[in-house]
């Protein structure tokens, strides 16, 4: 059925609240609610098994074989194997609820599946099982919002620091697999211009290209400043800004258009900053950057690998986007 007529949207009905999505072929899988699932007739399938724990985020390796369930603001996690559990993580109590989780799973370049979390303490990354050994002199710094590259080079950190301030930060996988410590460094972005203000939420496009939304509050002018932009490693610089008038939110790569959430969802062309699309009557909540805000979650998202269908959590269920083509 149509949402409120909004054309290109759709609406599937939930027995309870979606609280993680990912699309396994066509079908709809929410693992934190133990594996149940939406078909290609919308109709929900139940869940193969239950845990105990008050989990209300997942992700899924890259296989599709492991899965990540845990709180956002909370301090475990498990690894699971299909409804195996694998492992137990637990992260660094030190204001675990003042930001988001930091874990991610991805693919290194040489094949292999890894898990980057910071299981001793906020500024101290590790992948997987202590593929990263050595002495560590970790900065003061939070990292949070974990994503490890398509190509598996490099690992993206939009965490803060104790200002609070929302930064990004890019480290070498095949560098810290050899020396642990450059996960403690400033990774390879510039340490001085390009990337001067708030970021509030960043996202790979490809191996080279991140996108990256800046702010800048309290400005001189008496408003609020904000910026999309890409950012090409390779170059070590900008490909180009563009000012945007609206909040972005959490953003999802979709070729060269991002999707901005935030309110409600909307395309946006990374060239322009313009507002290619967008469904007002598609409630997300109102949540940007990794910190603070504790009673406004991330939006549960997903974008199927096509790039044409986005889905989303909506308190009664889950509301299917249809993308326009790109």
């Amino acid at each position: 059925m149509n949402m409120d007529g909004e054309p290109g949207a759709r609406f599937l009905e939930a027995t309870a609240e979606v609280e993680s999505l990912v699309w396994d072929g066509d079908e709809l899988l929410d693992v934190v609610g133990g594996g149940r699932r939406w078909g290609a007739d919308g109709v929900e399938r139940p869940s193969s098994f239950i845990h105990d724990f008050p989990f209300d985020r997942g992700l899924v390796s890259p296989s599709g074989r492991f899965t990540v369930v845990y709180a956002e603001r909370g301090i475990e996690a498990l690894v699971l194997e299909g409804d195996q559990l694998i492992r137990e993580l637990e992260r660094d109590d030190d204001n675990a609820g003042e930001f988001d989780y930091p874990v991610a799973v991805g693919v290194l370049r040489d094949g292999r599946e890894v898990l980057v979390h910071c299981p001793e303490q906020y500024g101290v990354l590790e992948t997987g099982e202590r593929l990263t050994r050595g002495e560590r002199h970790p900065r003061d710094v939070f990292h949070s919002r974990l994503a490890v590259s398509p190509d598996g080079r490099h690992l993206l950190s939009a965490g803060w620091l104790w200002h609070p301030y929302g930064i990004v930060e890019v480290f070498d996988l095949d560098d810290a697999l050899t020396d642990s410590a450059v996960l403690d460094g400033r990774g390879v972005l510039p340490a001085d211009g390009g990337i001067e203000d708030e970021v509030v939420s960043a996202c790979w496009l490809d191996g080279d290209r991140l996108a990256i939304a800046t702010a800048v509050f309290g400005a001189y002018d008496g408003k609020e400043r904000r910026q999309l932009g890409v950012w090409s490693l390779a170059e070590g610089w900008w490909l180009g800004r563009s000012a945007v008038d609206f909040t972005l939110g959490t953003l999802i790569a979709r070729g060269d258009t991002v999707v901005a959430l935030h309110g409600h969802p909307r395309l946006v062309d990374l060239a322009t900053g313009a507002v290619v699309d967008e469904w007002p009557d598609v409630e997300v909540s109102q949540r940007e950057g990794s910190y603070g805000a504790t009673h406004v979650p991330t939006p549960v998202a997903a974008l199927h690998s096509d790039g044409t269908r986005l889905a989303l959590a909506q308190p009664d269920g889950i509301a299917i986007i249809d993308l326009p083509a790109r």
